[in-house]
């Protein structure tokens, strides 16, 4: 119920008329039946307005430390995310990572949408990432198609860091779904996962023209901030 008066009555009508977001493809997002939306993540209002510009309901994995804050903005954050269809997440790996699995299943198991970022966390220079396995594995063992999504101008609107956006228009472009039913009772195999994995940050890189990074933008980020540096922005 939160989610839809957040959506349609309170905080929708406002962001749409103050960044007047578009998108297109959203003819590829199924009108029923699940899915996931695997998306470029440049900011943390990803997660907001991609759900904002579709018809259907759509929760997101948060990373869990968005539900845990204290004093009245933790509250605000938590009830924010909460209200919002966001669902937290432990990144810590190991059993942390097959509770993960499980989650993101029980919304697939619903018929819903469900929104992940195979990069894993918002990439530290506007480039595309290399992309974590875990969604692979999610996308077989629920047998459900995976829908690019790119996400423009939305690090320009709220860099990292930045904690008031700038007033712009922001944008979603939705690729065509990618099936890999192909690799069905394959969702064990390692080279398997790698190989959906790099399909899927092929489509995402070829649909908004980022330039690629073959390693993880976590791992990007520490050996920047060890050596003191900041890399440029290079999306395209």
């Amino acid at each position: 119920m939160i989610y839809w008066i957040l959506k349609y009555l309170v905080i929708g009508p406002v962001l749409k008329a103050v960044f007047r977001p578009w998108i297109t493809g959203a003819e590829h997002v199924p009108k029923q039946g699940a899915a996931i939306l695997a998306s470029n993540h440049l900011s943390v209002v990803d997660s907001i307005f991609l759900p904002l510009m579709l018809d259907r309901t759509m929760s997101f994995l948060a990373k869990a430390e968005y539900f845990t804050g204290t004093g009245l903005k933790g509250w605000a954050t938590k009830w924010f995310m909460k209200g919002t269809g966001q669902i937290p997440i432990d990144r810590s790996g190991g059993s942390a990572s097959e509770a993960a699995l499980n989650t993101a299943l029980q919304v697939i198991g619903r018929g819903d949408l469900l929104g992940i970022y195979p990069e894993g966390t918002r990439s530290p220079d506007g480039r595309l990432y290399k992309g974590r396995t875990g969604l692979a594995r999610m996308a077989l063992v629920a047998k459900v198609p995976v829908i690019p999504v790119v996400m423009v101008d939305t690090d320009t609107m709220l860099p990292i860091g930045s904690s008031l956006p700038r007033i712009m228009r922001v944008g979603m472009v939705v690729g065509e779904p990618l099936d890999f039913s192909r690799y069905e009772g394959l969702e064990d195999d390692r080279f398997v996962l790698r190989s959906v994995t790099d399909e899927i940050m092929v489509a995402l890189q070829q649909l908004g023209g980022q330039e690629y990074v073959d390693e993880y933008a976590s791992k990007h980020r520490q050996q920047a901030e060890e050596r003191g540096e900041t890399a440029p922005s290079a999306f395209s």
